[in-house]
């Protein structure tokens, strides 16, 4: 089988051509490169990032992980605009892209999401049943598969326990997973590669197809002719990770797949798309999470990462999903200075978590800097920002409804509190910029829609105006799901790659 190559060491530019070539080698990326290499196509993949084994990330400490394939090390911040929160963003760089960072989570897209883009964004074939048959081929290709309640870890039966005594109800994840032993260390690379990510499941395929996977390839611009794209081109990347040679690759065909974060700005530095459009209305999924101490030990990291999610509160724009890190990561997060640091991580063993995400409106913009990488705002909706209590309430409450002795929640310089002292805080009155949240879905910065005028590419992700350029990735998912966007991402790719000419 051919393996993934290395642009690094290379010294001489890097000259290719192919029929199709796919910037990005992710989610989106990677289904594209296969099923057009399946075809008998030559295909080419550049990926900015490295190359790391699974067996060598599984091997990792956390640490080592975050500095060899998270982008900027997981320190990537879309700044908080107005009364609204920042957000730490967090996305993969290296060869399978955050997929290879995921927590293995396959969520079919809502129904009620595909209704509102049928009905009132137009997109008359994103039904249920004109989508179903791309899920079936992705679940199997990744094998998605339900997670046993044997195998939810003591923190997500806690909360289990708890949801159900105030009304909400646990149902089963679902997840890209084979041999999964539940060591709960999905996010910093699985050390028996039991999670199919692309890297596993996708890109061998295609490599075995002929196609070439290259790393360490920065691609700058679209190269084109009029309105056809005919290629890319950029640097390579050295060994201390600046650009070195000349990169360009000839074709047929041009598949951006860099993100919702990076595409955006390859189109603004090869001048295509409408300016108003590109880089705005990006969604986050903006999440939230609640700790609660326990008078039992919990050593929640013992199970599946992420095993159940509660949807009862979907129709206020909330999903509720279990998680955990592992033990070192969650020891830094614990509130307090010195000594009091010191008491808190202490409790480590004793703690459960349990978190939520937002079905956001798009209040994102990204916008080019002198670097590499953009620089990103986020203006939360009033809507959005009025439910934050709401699901931080959820969750808390199932946890002391469960017998935690205090919670943890995610409100920059708030100590522990008790169930007395939680029911007497006011959340409405705390301000946004002490609410600690996070992200690991940026999504819709290139719309897709029926009509150029509201959006960037069509229905089969070719860019309005553009022959022969593509995109088939997050930033081309028209609204916030409400759920970890994997398998849409790589549903939408599989048609993307079925339709194009």
């Amino acid at each position: 089988m051919s393996q993934v190559q290395s642009a690094r060491d290379l010294d001489r530019d890097l000259i290719l051509s192919a029929d199709t070539v796919v910037v990005g080698s992710g989610a989106g990326g990677a289904v594209v490169a296969t099923e057009r290499a399946l075809r008998g196509e030559r295909v080419v993949v550049l990926e900015e990032g490295p190359s790391v084994s699974a067996a060598l990330l599984g091997s990792m400490r956390p640490s080592e992980s975050l500095r060899h394939v998270w982008r900027d090390g997981a320190f990537t911040l879309a700044i908080g605009v107005g009364d609204s929160p920042s957000i730490n963003v967090t996305m993969g760089r290296c060869i399978g892209g955050s997929s290879v960072l995921t927590g293995a989570v396959c969520f079919r897209t809502p129904d009620h999401v595909l209704d509102h883009w049928t009905s009132v964004l137009k997109l008359r074939d994103y039904t249920e049943r004109g989508m179903d048959r791309y899920f079936e081929r992705v679940e199997k290709a990744i094998h998605v598969e339900e997670v046993p309640a044997e195998m939810r870890s003591r923190s997500t039966q806690l909360f289990a326990l708890g949801a159900r005594r105030t009304g909400l109800e646990m149902q089963p994840m679902r997840r890209n997973t084979r041999g999964c032993n539940g060591c709960g260390r999905c996010n910093f690379g699985c050390p028996h590669q039991a999670k199919m990510s692309v890297d596993l499941s996708y890109l061998p395929r295609a490599m075995a197809a002929g196609a070439e996977v290259w790393s360490h390839c920065l691609v700058q611009r679209v190269l084109r002719k009029g309105d056809r794209a005919v290629g890319v081109e950029g640097r390579t990347l050295g060994p201390d990770g600046r650009p070195s040679r000349r990169l360009v690759v000839h074709a047929r065909r041009v598949v951006l797949a860099a993100g919702a974060w990076h595409t955006p700005l390859l189109l603004r530095s090869s001048g295509l798309g409408r300016p108003e459009l590109v880089g705005h209305r990006m969604t986050l999924h903006p999440g939230f999470r609640v700790l609660a101490r326990f008078d039992s030990p919990v050593q929640g990291w013992q199970g599946a990462l992420q095993s159940g999610w509660v949807g009862d509160l979907e129709p206020q724009g909330i999903t509720l999903l279990s998680l955990f890190v592992p033990p070192g990561v969650l020891g830094s997060t614990m509130p307090g200075v010195g000594p009091e640091h010191t008491s808190n991580a202490r409790h480590i063993g004793h703690l459960a978590m349990f978190g939520g995400i937002l079905h956001d409106e798009g209040g994102g913009s990204l916008y080019r800097t002198p670097g590499r990488e953009p620089l990103a705002l986020y203006r939360m909706a009033p809507r959005d920002r009025a439910r934050i209590p709401t699901l931080i309430r959820a969750l808390a409450r199932s946890f002391f409804a469960a017998g935690a002795r205090e919670v943890f929640l995610p409100v920059l310089g708030l100590r522990g509190v008790d169930a007395d002292a939680f029911a007497r805080l006011d959340l409405e009155r705390i301000p946004m910029n002490r609410i600690e949240c996070a992200s690991q879905h940026p999504l819709g910065s290139a719309q897709m829609g029926a009509f150029p005028e509201h959006s960037v590419v069509d229905p089969d992700g070719k860019l309005w105006g553009m022959d022969s350029l593509y995109i088939a990735d997050g930033s081309i998912v028209p609204t916030s799901l409400g759920v970890n966007p994997q398998l849409s991402i790589m549903a939408i790719a599989t048609r993307i790659a079925d339709r194009m000419r």
